[in-house]
């Protein structure tokens, strides 16, 4: 993986190991999982959470990208952005408050994401421009090999090795996930240097950074082929983030297996290693443009299935949990205010309705919780007849069983282009930018995809939240990758001429 690379590019390669274990265990799997059991609509706060953070970075990420182009900021913004995120990472598992655990969960990604923006921008600061693509790509390589498999193994050995105390072992990935990013954040702070700058920081600093955003603005505009290229990234990029924010809460909310999930995204992991080489070799071959347009069109059919995954199993769902709620309300009425004592009872067992043994799970949830004697018995006389006839229907197992094997195609072809068109994306537009202010340009690149982040989670929340349906939030995503394609074919001509002047450019050099 290393061979034939600097100390300056193997350090730079190595904060990837460091902070994909942060996208894995909070952003995707463990975290998501866990929360989306402490309230009914947490997966609707969950995209609001997401679509609150990025915004934030989304607004500061031009300003402190050019405040980062001046001689020594690069270093000091890094290090602060990723203090943050750890920081309050390690906060989110000494709550059991799923208030708190949002909030939590808000600032320490605003740390990760805001980490990331002059971690891109090192890029062109480590290495040269033929040989971007490569590290780019390496990067993400190693995030999936090491960032993202040992620690997301080690939090599934846990959640295995402790069935009673699910909450325990979460905790203890999310303290693994903070310490996993600090110390191999250690290389890239000691290694890394800022070669590329505008020199010493003026004393009007505020004063230049405005004048520099508003300079890089305007050059960003003029510019056609910046500007098609970010227009389409902001799109295509999108559906890409909120795909992996997204993809357990949407399977937890339609009642797929935790266990199935958490494993299909360990494969997810194991498949975008070597896919993100591949990608970086066949975008030398046939440049890296055909590869992002290849990699949309694989995620377009991903929310195909997303889409047919949830809108199939929603029905026998949505039927078996009214009797549900019809049964458990007549015993107990106050139950699904989530202020009411049996709030957690109510929950545990409408989740039972996804489980194969939900008959025998459902009498013992009854049996251990803390109801009166003649409560309980009046909840099993009304809610196991209603787990009895969804067992007898057989029609809502069938349909888990079908989203379950969906899940898992989905999490393969995700596998295939998730580094690719993140690796490309980033390498492409080092290419485009000048070096010495990479930060700033950076700085809108992320501007870009950050507030395509925040509309794609709040898309998905606002339709979930007015339909009622999960499955009808994924066709936006469809949409959003349909137009960063439709971006890029528009812009193909202007984008054709940037390649050969940077053809002619590394000839030169």
């Amino acid at each position: 993986m290393f061979k034939g690379n600097t100390l300056e590019e193997k350090s730079w390669i190595m904060y990837d190991w460091a902070n994909s274990v942060y996208a894995t265990i909070i952003m995707a799997a463990i975290l998501p999982i866990y929360f989306a059991a402490q309230h009914e609509e947490a997966d609707a706060w969950w995209a609001w959470g997401t679509s609150l953070a990025t915004f934030v970075v989304a607004v500061l990420a031009p300003v402190l990208g050019a405040v980062a182009d001046y001689k020594g900021m690069k270093k000091k913004l890094l290090t602060f952005f990723l203090v943050l995120g750890v920081v309050f990472t390690s906060t989110i598992a000494f709550t059991d408050n799923w208030r708190l655990m949002l909030v939590g969960y808000i600032i320490s990604y605003i740390g990760f994401a805001g980490a990331n923006l002059f971690y891109d921008s090192f890029l062109t600061d480590v290495t040269t421009h033929e040989r971007m693509d490569g590290i780019s790509a390496k990067g993400y390589a190693m995030g999936y090999i090491g960032g993202s498999t040992i620690p997301f193994l080690i939090a599934i050995a846990l959640v295995f090795l402790m069935p009673d105390n699910n909450a325990l072992a979460v905790k203890i990935s999310i303290v693994l996930t903070s310490v996993w990013w600090a110390v191999f954040s250690i290389p890239i702070l000691k290694n890394c240097r800022q070669t590329h700058s505008l020199g010493e920081p003026p004393k009007d600093i505020v004063k230049q950074t405005f004048l520099n955003v508003g300079r890089t603005l305007k050059s960003i505009v003029t510019n056609k082929a910046l500007l098609f290229f970010m227009l389409a990234y902001f799109f295509y990029i999108d559906g890409v983030g909120t795909v992996i924010h997204l993809s357990t809460a949407y399977g937890s909310t339609l009642g797929l297996s935790s266990t199935g999930m958490i494993l299909a995204l360990l494969v997810t992991q194991l498949v975008a290693a070597p896919c993100s080489i591949l990608f970086a070799k066949l975008a030398d071959k046939v440049g890296s443009l055909k590869m992002i347009g290849l990699a949309i069109i694989v995620y377009f059919l991903i929310c195909g299935v997303g889409f047919y995954m949830g809108w199939s199993l929603e029905p026998t769902q949505n039927e078996a949990e009214s009797a549900f709620d019809s049964a458990y309300l007549s015993v107990l009425p106050d139950a699904n205010d989530d202020s009411s004592e049996n709030y957690k009872l109510y929950n545990s067992l409408k989740n039972t309705i996804s489980s194969s043994d939900r008959v025998e799970e459902a009498e013992a949830l009854i049996m251990a919780s803390k109801l009166e004697d003649a409560e309980k018995s009046s909840l099993t006389a009304a809610v196991i007849p209603v787990m009895e006839a969804v067992s007898e229907s057989g029609a809502h197992d069938l349909a888990l069983r079908r989203s379950n094997i969906l899940f898992w195609i989905m999490a393969v072809m995700v596998g295939t282009c998730q580094g690719g068109i993140q690796a490309l994306s980033r390498s492409y537009f080092g290419k485009l930018i000048p070096p010495e202010k990479s930060n700033e340009y950076y700085g809108f690149f992320d501007i870009f995809g950050k507030f395509a982040a925040v509309i794609g989670p709040a898309l998905y929340g606002f339709v979930r939240a007015a339909t009622g349906s999960a499955a009808l939030g994924i066709l936006g995503l469809m949409v959003l990758f349909a137009a960063g394609g439709a971006l890029l074919l528009a812009g193909r001509k202007h984008l054709k001429a940037a390649e050969q002047e940077m053809t002619a450019r590394e000839m030169q050099t």
